[in-house]
């Protein structure tokens, strides 16, 4: 495997991504969204597993336009100027970038997934109703059905026009999701998605339950969402040539 941190030109200015490519031929491509605490040492190591298990995957630093700092999951105070500083119009131009450069190396849209965790499995849901990519998974992404911000509003109106099969992985215990808007969402794919979409919930898992870095992980939850990570990507992504 091999990894790199490479400058991409964006819109906003210059954007920082962490890349890791495996040996050999990979089998397709993802984009991995950040937590709110950045690309952390959790989110590069999620990019080498997906190398690992064969993918090109590549991190990008959402959090460019305010230094692209990474924080420890003890500094939630410092995250908030920096999720001030996005827009959703921001974050699909951000996305857009790195799709170019993954295309550049020669993936179809159609052969590229998206996966993110907490504020980035919102991105996966955001980024699913505009782009036609192959697969996305969203862990305990928020704001999806209540906006919490004019910043982060709802994003409930994209179930009817998913264009990308969507998988999302909640935890009941979840306290900033409520399990009420869980169903919700799961009711407005499952009454308007033209795409597949499938929702997930674990009954005792909490909010980022899937990083063994946080006092909420979750082993057994955490193994069966990359599991079925591993299985959507598998099952929706175009096959390499």
């Amino acid at each position: 495997m091999e990894t790199r941190t490479l400058t991409l030109d964006v819109p906003d200015g210059a954007m920082p991504v962490y890349e890791a490519v495996p040996d050999g031929n990979a089998r397709g491509a993802v984009v991995v969204v950040q937590e709110a605490f950045g690309v952390n040492a959790h989110i590069e190591d999620v990019t080498r597993r997906l190398a690992e298990a064969g993918y090109h995957a590549v991190a990008p630093h959402l959090f460019h336009r305010t230094g692209s700092p990474a924080y420890g999951y003890e500094d939630i105070g410092e995250v908030m100027p920096n999720l001030l500083a996005l827009s959703d119009d921001g974050i699909l131009a951000d996305v857009g970038s790195v799709l170019d450069h993954l295309r550049a190396a020669g993936w179809s849209d159609r052969q590229i997934g998206i996966v993110g965790f907490c504020m980035g499995g919102r991105v996966t849901f955001l980024v699913a109703g505009h782009e036609a990519l192959g697969a996305a998974v969203g862990f305990y992404g928020g704001s999806v059905v209540t906006g919490r911000s004019e910043a982060m509003p709802s994003l409930l109106h994209l179930a009817a026009s998913m264009r990308t099969p969507w998988l999302g992985l909640f935890g009941d215990a979840d306290g900033s999701i409520p399990v009420e808007d869980v169903e919700t969402l799961r009711g407005a794919l499952d009454a308007g998605a033209g795409v597949d979409t499938s929702i997930v919930r674990y009954p005792d898992a909490q909010h980022g339950f899937h990083c063994d870095l946080r006092d909420s992980y979750d082993p057994a939850a955490a193994a069966d969402g990359w599991r079925r990570t591993l299985e959507w990507l598998g099952g929706h992504l175009a096959p390499s040539d």
